[in-house]
Parts: C-alpha cells; structure tokens; sequence
C-alpha cells in the first residue's frame, strides 16, 4: 500500500528523513484517525512538504509500526519524549504531538530521494496530512 506524507517544512523534517536523522513518523490525534491501525511493514511512504507546492521529493519502506492504545496526556507526553531521539521534533512539532490520546509511531527505512513529482490530490476531498493513494502511479502527474 502506499502513502503520500506531509511533513513540516519549517522544520526541515524532509531534509531530516534523507539524511537519516529522522528515522520515525509520528501521527497522534484524540481519536483513532488516519493512519491508526491502517499502514503495515512493506507499505511505501511519499514524502511531500506541507508548504502548498505539491511535490513528491522521498520515499521510504515502512519498517515496524506502534499503535498506542488510548493514554493519558502525561503517558502521551512520555511516550514522544521517550522516541525523541528518532523523531527529531522541533520543539512546536512536540508541543502538537506530545498529550494527544492515540499516538501512531511508524519506523522507516529504505529512504530514498526521488526526482520531484507532482500529484493529483482532485479525488481527495479533505486535505488530511496523511493520505491512502494505494498505488503512487494512480496520482502522478
């Protein structure tokens, strides 16, 4: 299964994932939202920056994924603390993670800078950050 990926761009956390700094992905939310419980080990993560200009610029396999059950906001807190050293938070990237009630951490491997691709993302209606595309070559432009 594939995956297109927004990741902070006033955090660098593209550049992150290349360089191998970041090796985990961090989704959290007060419910079980995408990606809980949806992507496995094998699925293919396409990273594009969340800055409006719609570029696909990296993959990487997914490699193990944690679903938390529901936690307190401190056992929340404690657990992004605990994975800092793989996520490399920026520290308003902890403050939007850190106490929410189901934290979803992906490990990633197989990183892979890729020549810049757009999508087409007119079949997705809400824009979440997290976005089941099945196969990558459906939305390529």
């Amino acid at each position: 299964m594939d995956y297109v990926v927004h990741v902070d761009a006033k955090s660098n956390e593209m550049e992150k994932i290349l360089d191998k700094t970041k090796k985990t992905i961090i989704r959290g939310a007060a419910g079980r939202k995408m990606p809980y419980g949806r992507v496995n080990p094998g699925d293919k993560l396409y990273f594009i920056n969340n800055n409006g200009e719609g570029i696909i610029k990296a993959t990487a396999e997914v490699n193990d994924v944690f679903n938390s059950e529901k936690m307190s906001k401190e056992d929340s807190t404690n657990l992004v603390r605990e994975n800092q050293d793989k996520l490399q938070l920026s520290e308003q990237q902890f403050k939007r993670w850190a106490g929410k009630r189901y934290i979803v951490l992906i490990n990633v491997e197989n990183v892979e800078s890729l020549d810049p691709f757009k999508i087409d993302k007119s079949n997705y209606r809400n824009m979440d950050d997290w976005l089941l595309v099945e196969d990558i070559e459906n939305v390529k432009k």
